[in-house]
C-alpha cells in the first residue's frame, strides 16, 4: 500500500473505524486519560489540536471538562457531519479542517498550538510521510501527546514487526515514539500503557 492508497482508505472509510463507528462508542478509557493529563499539565485556556480527530469523541470529552479552544483535523469529510449530529456543542465551539495532516500542518505557523495530541492516528502514517512528525514538533509550543498502539493488543507489534495489518484491511506501523520525538527535541514526561494504547506525554525543550 502506497501513501495515496493509505490516505484514500481513511478518507473513504465507512463501517468499522469510521467517524460514525467512533461517535457511537463515545468517550473511553483514553478520553479519561487525556482529561487527566490535561488537568495535570495544562491550563483550561490552552489551544488544542487533535490530529485525526474523526467525529470528535475525545475533543468532546475535553470540551466537557472546560477546554474550549479546540481544533481538529481529519481526512474523512464525513467526520464533521457526524460530529454535528453527535456532538453539536463541539461543532459550535471548535475549528475543524478536512484533509491529510501531512498537507494541513505545514500551513500552521510555528508554536501555533499549546497542546497537540493524536489517538491511534500517527500509527497509520505511511513511511513516506514521516516528515509530518517534525511538523508536529514545530507547531507545538508546549506539549505533544501520543496515544498509539505499541503492541498492547494481541498480534499488534509482536516480534519486532515494523508493520501489521488490522483485519487484513489497513496497515499499522509500529514505531518507538519516545525515540521519534526525543530525536526532534522533545522530552518525555510520562508513559502510561493501557489495554490497547500507550499514552506518552512530551514537552518541548
Amino acid at each position: 500500500m502506497d501513501s495515496d492508497d493509505n490516505h484514500r482508505g481513511w478518507a473513504e472509510r465507512s463501517g468499522d473505524f469510521s467517524p460514525e463507528y467512533y461517535a457511537q462508542i463515545g468517550a473511553n478509557e483514553v478520553s479519561e486519560t487525556l482529561a487527566t493529563v490535561f488537568d495535570h499539565y495544562a491550563n483550561e485556556d490552552v489551544s488544542i489540536l487533535e490530529v485525526g480527530c474523526s467525529s470528535g469523541r475525545h475533543l468532546a470529552h475535553l470540551h466537557d471538562h472546560g477546554y474550549e479552544d479546540v481544533t481538529g483535523i481529519d481526512i474523512n469529510d464525513e467526520s464533521f457531519e457526524v460530529m454535528a449530529e453527535y456532538f453539536p456543542e463541539l461543532v459550535e465551539t471548535g475549528t475543524f479542517l478536512t484533509g491529510p495532516i501531512e498537507e494541513l500542518l505545514p500551513n500552521f505557523p510555528d508554536d501555533k498550538f499549546d497542546v497537540i495530541y493524536s489517538v491511534e492516528t500517527l500509527q497509520h502514517v505511511h513511511p513516506d510521510d514521516t516528515d509530518v512528525f517534525e511538523e508536529l514538533s514545530r507547531v507545538t509550543s508546549d506539549l505533544l501527546i501520543t496515544a498509539e498502539n505499541e503492541g498492547n493488543g494481541p498480534q499488534r507489534g509482536r516480534n519486532g514487526a515494523e508493520v501489521s495489518y488490522v483485519n487484513d484491511d489497513f496497515p499499522l506501523y509500529h514505531r518507538n515514539w519516545k525515540d521519534v520525538f526525543s530525536g526532534l527535541g522533545l522530552a518525555q514526561l510520562l508513559c502510561e500503557p493501557g489495554k490497547r494504547d500507550t499514552v506518552r506525554v512530551f514537552r518541548v525543550l
